[in-house]
């Protein structure tokens, strides 16, 4: 591990103790995203991981990157989350973006000045992208006016700038998709009632309503036929860092039933020391430390062939793990554990929440099942047992 990663790491973890933590509970309360500690998270450096040095970023590998959320995780994972999408679009911009929007926007991204978010999912389409209906009509002048609405927009109202997925024309397919960064202050972007989130009501998410909206093409961060594809990488990395920020969930569970159950009187002796207990917590242990290797190793993935399917496989099994492991260490706690205090109430709302974001558990399970068809075309066929009445030289079965 590197020095610079060492250090971002501990700034991490700094933050998620001396800010989450001790204050997540209130700015759930207020219902009202907590900018100053978003601006703190900035100076600390974490909010533009993989950007390059020059703009100010950390020029972090997002191998490297991804482990922050986990250090984010232990805190709070829908904060931990909301950060990982601006990262990802500080990425994009200060990768992809056009010389003019990296002047404008990068170091003020990078700093956690202003900040992105990311913009896909339409109100009637959900995890398939391909339905699409926010269009982007390109005019004389260069400029796109884009008329539409998007769903489950992360810090609505909040973000300086959203990175918004568009396509340009009626013809169906994904050919003519683009990616456009819009500025929260143009007029005809507007937002929707909020969701009602009890577990994390900090974090706004709303839809986002566009309506004649101006862009100069000085915003364009994917050109015309790279925006799907640019989003499905996109998605891969916040898949994976979900996975990140729910081992920090796991951590957190842990700890707290480890510190409630190393006290607890019971059958004359402490929770801890009863091997039902030892057993639930151990369980927990070992999903925790498998997460890690997972996500670890489908965050190296990433940027390669194999990054897709990697991405499936951490968002497939790390959210289980934290939803099994948030209510496990519930159940050691026993009645202690419904309460607000814990914190595990939340925790299991959080993982969850993290199950189904940027794409569902069973859509992963659906990319890894296309990949295991591809790989049953590619072994020897074995023998089938004929069923009575059929023929023994009956061809067998085309794929669909």
């Amino acid at each position: 591990m590197s020095d610079k990663l060492t250090r971002i790491l501990a700034s991490a973890h700094a933050h998620a103790t001396d800010v989450i933590t001790p204050n997540v509970d209130t700015w759930n309360t207020a219902k009202v995203w907590p900018r100053n500690a978003s601006d703190a998270a900035g100076a600390a450096g974490l909010t533009g991981l993989y950007a390059p040095e020059e703009f100010g970023g950390q020029g972090l590998s997002l191998a490297e990157g991804i482990q922050v959320y986990e250090q984010l995780g232990l805190g709070d994972g829908a904060y931990a989350f909301a950060l990982s999408m601006h990262n990802i679009c500080t990425f994009a911009g200060c990768g992809y973006g056009t010389d003019a929007f990296k002047e404008t926007w990068a170091r003020d991204l990078t700093s956690g000045r202003k900040l992105a978010n990311f913009a896909l999912t339409e109100p009637q389409s959900g995890s398939d992208p391909m339905k699409m209906y926010t269009r982007a009509t390109i005019n004389d002048d260069g400029t796109w006016t884009i008329n539409g609405a998007k769903a489950w927009v992360s810090l609505a109202g909040e973000a300086d700038i959203y990175f918004t997925v568009v396509k340009t024309s009626d013809t169906p397919g994904h050919k003519d998709m683009a990616m456009i960064a819009i500025p929260a202050d143009t007029p005809g972007i507007s937002f929707g009632a909020k969701y009602d989130t009890p577990s994390y009501s900090f974090l706004p998410m709303s839809e986002m309503y566009l309506d004649n909206v101006v862009v100069s093409e000085d915003n364009i961060i994917l050109p015309i036929g790279q925006g799907l594809q640019g989003s499905l990488m996109a998605i891969d990395i916040a898949r994976v860092s979900i996975a990140s920020g729910c081992c920090g969930l796991m951590q957190a569970a842990l700890d707290t039933a480890l510190s409630y159950s190393k006290n607890r009187k019971m059958f004359g002796g402490k929770n801890l020391d009863l091997d039902g207990i030892q057993w639930m917590l151990g369980e927990v242990a070992t999903d925790l430390e498998v997460s890690k290797l997972l996500y670890r190793k489908a965050a190296e993935a990433l940027g390669t062939p194999e990054g897709p399917l990697m991405a499936a496989h951490a968002k497939r099994f790390v959210p289980d793990a934290a939803v099994k492991a948030a209510n496990t260490c519930t159940q050691v706690l026993g009645g202690m554990g419904l309460l607000q205090p814990y914190g595990l109430d939340r925790l299991s709302r959080l993982a969850q929440m993290l199950r189904i974001v940027d794409g569902t558990t069973e859509i992963s399970r659906v990319v890894i099942g296309r990949a295991l068809q591809k790989r049953a075309a590619t072994l020897p066929d074995l023998a089938v047992p004929k069923g009575y009445g059929e023929a023994k030289d009956d061809a067998p079965l085309a794929a669909e």
